[in-house]
């Protein structure tokens, strides 16, 4: 039984490597979107975040390093944290 297993498990590799060999590299139509440039993959896979998805944790550390500028501070007491450290200090790091 062991043998018809191994036996069956060669012969499927011997199928799936010739068949791979009897189509040229460059006319596989599976392999043509398969690699693109760095910044469109990080634009496709990098998500962002809503701000209603910022754990308490994440909110205080926003607020720390808001408080540390006194015009950040008064745009975090009137418009919010979110908006406030989004204009100082740029995109939310999480």
């Amino acid at each position: 039984m062991k043998t018809l297993a191994v036996l069956v498990l060669c012969s499927l590799a011997v199928i799936c490597l010739t068949s791979d060999a009897s189509q040229p590299a460059g006319d596989n139509p599976a392999q043509e979107g398969l690699f693109v440039e760095q910044e469109q993959a990080s634009t496709v896979v990098r998500q962002k975040r809503a701000a209603g998805e910022l754990t308490l944790f994440q909110l205080e550390s926003l607020r720390e390093v808001c408080e540390a500028n006194l015009a950040c501070e008064h745009m975090m007491d009137t418009n919010g944290i979110i908006a406030a450290y989004t204009a100082y200090y740029g995109p939310i790091p999480y």
